[in-house]
């Protein structure tokens, strides 16, 4: 994931934020400061035109249909992924999510101009099974999953940030769970608390209803 790709839309958002764009209060599930930043919740979905676009796809292509037996990836070999979740629907929350972490994590990391020929696509799942993806599309799939394990969009995010120690932006799913918030990351197959991450700088996060900016307190 590129440096531009992710924060380019951000600095628009930052300096409306600093303009005085209408702010909400955050959802009451993440009631906690992400990774130590306070959140402002934002109005404006439509500039998000990649999750946008992620969210239809989703709807219209991660669902079985087509020959099982081809050769060539179809909505078919879902079937694959959605008997995974149906192993998961009973469960405890902390299995599921563990499991769902590890699914996603056994793909091979891709850029998306070597999947796609262009800096920034949000894959879902289906592509993300057949193409493999990078930080976003990881975190992609894992929402969609917990989504079909009946996980409340209210829970769920995917959190765009600058990783401080490589010095490169990242994105991972968050997951609020009682008081903490549970951190989903391709680049590690534990799931762990916001709170024991210390070089994560959140920029935006967002879910199917709104987004909202991390500033530092």
């Amino acid at each position: 994931m590129t440096y531009n790709k992710l924060f380019s839309l951000p600095a628009l958002m930052l300096a409306g934020f600093w303009l005085g764009l209408h702010t909400t209060p955050g959802h009451a599930a993440f009631n906690d400061n992400l990774f130590g930043y306070r959140q402002s919740q934002q109005a404006d979905m439509g500039i998000f035109r990649q999750w946008l676009g992620a969210l239809q796809r989703h709807i219209l292509i991660d669902t079985p249909d087509g020959r099982c037996n081809a050769t060539q990836f179809n909505r078919c070999h879902l079937d694959d992924w959605l008997a995974f979740l149906d192993s998961l629907r009973d469960r405890p929350r902390a299995e599921q999510l563990k499991a769902v972490n590890s699914f996603a994590n056994r793909r091979n990391y891709v850029l998306d101009i070597d999947n796609y020929g262009v800096e920034d696509y949000w894959a879902v799942v289906r592509e993300f099974l057949d193409n493999n993806g990078d930080c976003e599309d990881y975190a992609l799939t894992k929402l969609f999953s917990l989504l079909w394990l009946g996980f409340a969009s209210e829970e769920l995010r995917i959190v765009v940030l600058q990783d401080t120690n490589l010095r490169v932006p990242h994105a991972v799913l968050a997951v609020a769970q009682n008081d903490d918030i549970l951190i989903l990351d391709n680049q590690t197959r534990d799931v762990i608390s916001h709170r024991d991450i210390v070089h994560y700088a959140p920029v935006y996060s967002i879910n199917e209803q709104n987004w909202w900016i991390h500033l530092p307190d």
